[in-house]
């Protein structure tokens, strides 16, 4: 019960947010956007043309009412149709969010995965070559922008320069080899740069963490280095980690996204927003910055909620 009172009371919360966000993004997009009367039209238009294809488009409404169409499609979740393919917005997405979760959950898990554990091992040998040997790595990991890595990775995995093991460009996945076979490049790509971050992140978590006494004190007493490591300093340490983690997630799914699929040609959400920005494509805007509001404030329950599992302390009220 507790836990669902939290979530309507969060929920209401979030009311604010949320009509915050559909408000900015309606002036900016919709009542200060792209005016397609002119597109619709051909040469020297009348007048009566004009006024026309306006009260089509709904240019000649009152802001207020305007706004009130805009809440009305996001609550619907209807877009209508594409500006760009007449296909439907919703359907667009259907196809293109399950491509894209495919594609974010290898290189998100294991990018996580791994510099937890080089972050673990570096704190436990502070100051020795282990710590300075994957520090030296993650500031490397940093320093390199996320597309150089996809073209050298491609070249090197993809192209008849390199090893050819990997198809190019493209997504026809028909069983688990396929799926292995599209992901692999766009995944080392992803955990090459987000390694290097993770790891400085968390690092710094666990050498903070390994300062309480009562960490020192089982050390000074001969604690086992995996029970220390895992049962006193990443037990104590999951709050931070769940907060990075779980607020990764819609930076990863629509901001990652947009350059790997774009670049490897993969007909996820992230591509369908490069698309959509590079042409002007309205109604996929728009579901765009919903998504990506509902994925914020989802995103915000889930981590206290979170909070709540791994240390019963902390009250969800």
């Amino acid at each position: 019960m507790e836990t669902i009172s939290f979530i309507a009371r969060k929920l209401c919360y979030s009311v604010p947010l949320m009509f915050g966000v559909t408000l900015i993004s309606f002036v900016l997009m919709v009542y200060f956007g792209p005016d397609k009367t002119y597109d619709l039209l051909g040469k020297n238009p009348t007048k009566e043309e004009i006024a026309e294809v306006r009260h089509e488009l709904g240019y000649d409404k009152p802001f207020i009412t305007r706004y009130g169409d805009y809440l009305s499609e996001i609550v619907k979740f209807d877009f209508g149709h594409s500006d760009s393919t007449g296909e439907r917005v919703i359907s667009i997405f259907k196809k293109s969010v399950p491509v894209t979760v495919a594609l974010a959950i290898p290189g998100f898990l294991f990018g996580n995965l791994i510099a937890i554990f080089l972050a673990l091992l570096a704190s436990y040998n502070r100051g020795k070559w282990q710590d300075k040997i994957i520090m030296i790595g993650s500031v490397v990991g940093m320093s390199i922008s996320l597309l150089v890595v996809i073209i050298a990775f491609q070249v090197l995995f993809c192209s008849s320069y390199g090893l050819n093991m990997f198809p190019v460009q493209g997504w026809e996945v028909n069983s688990i080899w396929d799926y292995m076979k599209y992901v692999t490049v766009p995944t080392m790509s992803t955990v090459f740069v987000a390694v290097g971050y993770n790891t400085r992140f968390y690092r710094a978590v666990f050498v903070e963490e390994m300062t309480r006494d009562h960490v020192r004190t089982a050390r000074a007493y001969g604690c086992p280095p995996l029970r220390l490591l895992f049962k006193s300093i990443l037990k104590n340490s999951m709050i931070p980690i769940i907060t990075r983690v779980i607020f990764t997630l819609p930076f990863i799914i629509i901001g990652g996204s947009i350059l790997i699929e774009s670049y490897f040609g993969i007909p996820g959400v992230g591509l369908v927003t490069f698309d959509a920005i590079t042409s002007g494509d309205q109604p996929i805007l728009k579901a765009v910055v919903v998504m990506t509001a509902i994925m914020y404030v989802v995103v915000l329950t889930l981590t206290d909620i979170l909070y709540k599992t791994v240390d019963p302390r902390i009250s969800l009220a």
